[in-house]
């Protein structure tokens, strides 16, 4: 009897150190993998980038398609209407309507920054999965505050991924994430998202603004606003198309 006791005990804790207790950190990295992407959709969103010397402000239409394509297009303000950013693949280019050019981004502008906010270049392209690419696990960080589950992901090796870990803070109650902190490889926590204002758009609940805060320029600060969104809805692939890039604004 006491060696059933004993083997039922060691399963027990095995299973809860695999799957976090009562929660499975598989399903909630799967829900940060789908949150915003799921297999296809369309937002319209803003974009306000502050920075201690300017602010300004950005609309803009986003379809993507899976992992591997992204498409955006300026709406305003004037000044940038038109502008466009395709993404397929490692590959991208973005489209300037003033002189009717387009560019091809080189590996040596991925880190640059996208239209002067603290997104850069490379954010859009590599649009990695914490699920496949990252490996990943609870933890309890002495911040930890009842009610959130806390999950740190490491890339995997040989993942050209520029982190050296992401720590994502999620509600206990349905895995929607509040906050994710992005560190180098040498453990300096280089920035912060901060999501809030949960919504739901196309019976999904998202949290309906992002603040990228980046922690090595003071007083900067991107906020991404959700005006609308739908999700798994039927996209031709003609959107993510150098044609369709060069083409008038709709």
């Amino acid at each position: 009897m006491y060696r059933i006791v004993m083997i039922v005990i060691v399963f027990f804790s095995v299973t809860t150190l695999l799957h976090g207790g009562e929660h499975d950190v598989q399903e909630i990295v799967q829900t940060l993998d789908d949150l915003y992407r799921s297999e296809s959709s369309y937002s319209r969103v803003e974009m306000e980038i502050i920075t201690p010397h300017w602010q300004r402000t950005l609309e803009m239409k986003v379809w993507t398609k899976g992992t591997q394509k992204t498409f955006v297009r300026i709406l305003s303000p004037a000044k940038e209407r038109g502008v466009g950013t395709l993404r397929i693949g490692n590959e991208m280019w973005n489209y300037l309507p003033k002189t009717s050019k387009v560019i091809k981004i080189p590996p040596s502008m991925m880190m640059s920054s996208w239209m002067g906010s603290d997104f850069n270049n490379d954010d859009l392209v590599h649009e990695f999965s914490l699920l496949t690419d990252y490996t990943y696990k609870l933890v309890s960080p002495d911040s930890a505050e009842t009610g959130f589950l806390y999950v740190e992901c490491v890339p995997k090796k040989g993942k050209p991924i520029v982190w050296g870990k992401v720590i994502n803070k999620v509600r206990e109650s349905d895995y929607i994430p509040v906050r994710e902190a992005y560190y180098d490889e040498k453990g300096n926590l280089m920035r912060v998202m901060i999501m809030k204002n949960i919504k739901v758009f196309d019976n999904k609940k998202i949290p309906s603004v992002i603040e990228l805060i980046p922690q090595d320029e003071k007083g900067n600060k991107t906020i991404l606003r959700y005006i609308e969104a739908r999700f798994d809805i039927d996209i031709d692939d003609s959107v993510f198309s150098l044609r369709n890039l060069r083409s008038a604004i709709q």
